[in-house]
């Protein structure tokens, strides 16, 4: 379950995605979580949807990427169905007992689902495509207006840079534990929860104990190379909007708009 691609892992590619300003990225990608969330009728579902098939064809990587980078997360979208189907309101297609499967909940399970793997999607395609070193740059460009109301603007940056780097990091880990203690004889599919729970246990204490060395280990690091909170740093890359970044986040402000318009409509 835990080998493959991870969210928050770099994939090099000279794709256009690739390619674009990563400031220009995050811009795109906040105008296309409202028109995620605000699609609810089927022409904001099908222009979304094609605008993210036209996105994820143009990062030049395989849909099975995609999938191994959304596999940990199945049980919340598949919970996320549930909970929708079970509990939303509406004449009963099935009913066993105290669960009400109705068609509006089937409907609104799905539109859920569809909507979380959207998102999943979006923030694969940042991660996938954006060095975390772009991001923090352009998370730090993006955020430096706070900085006149003497918000740590460069440490915040650092902190979201070093949580998504150790994403990866921690499914690595756990990969690597996980087949560590199935070669000594651990089995952690069978038996009943209460047994899956207490094997568990032996695994989690040395996961978290080698995330916190990786961590003593970023930080020792740091202070090597004489990194300083709150001073100046140099780019040796500044960054630059191109024509491409305007037309992507134009792309993306007139999909954000077609929905709008949509949800106006149908309402």
């Amino acid at each position: 379950m835990l080998s493959g691609i991870t969210m928050g892992q770099y994939l090099p590619g000279r794709s256009p995605v690739h390619q674009m300003d990563p400031r220009a990225k995050l811009i795109a990608a906040a105008l296309a979580v409202p028109a995620v969330l605000f699609s609810g009728y089927w022409p904001a579902i099908t222009a979304v949807t094609l605008w993210l098939v036209l996105v994820s064809w143009l990062c030049g990587l395989r849909p099975g990427v995609y999938w191994r980078s959304m596999k940990p997360l199945w049980v919340l979208l598949l919970l996320s169905f549930i909970m929708q189907a079970f509990f939303t309101p509406g004449e009963p297609l099935v009913h066993i007992g105290w669960i009400n499967i109705s068609e509006p909940g089937l409907i609104q399970g799905a539109l859920l689902l569809w909507r979380l793997g959207i998102l999943l999607v979006v923030a694969s395609i940042i991660t996938f495509t954006t060095t975390p070193l772009q991001l923090t740059n352009a998370l730090e460009w993006l955020l430096s207006p706070l900085m006149r109301l003497r918000v740590p603007v460069r440490e915040l940056a650092m902190i979201m840079n070093l949580a998504l780097r150790f994403v990866p990091t921690l499914f690595d880990e756990a990969r690597l534990l996980l087949m560590a203690q199935q070669s000594r004889g651990a089995d952690f599919t069978h038996g009943g929860i209460r047994e899956r729970v207490r094997g568990l246990i032996p695994f989690m204490v040395p996961l978290l104990t080698n995330i916190f060395r990786r961590a003593d280990e970023l930080a020792l690091a740091m202070e090597l190379r004489c990194y300083q909170v709150g001073s100046p740093r140099s780019r040796m890359k500044e960054l630059r909007f191109v024509a491409t970044d305007y037309v992507a986040i134009a792309v993306t402000a007139m999909l954000l708009t077609l929905v709008s318009v949509s949800r106006g409509r149908f309402l």
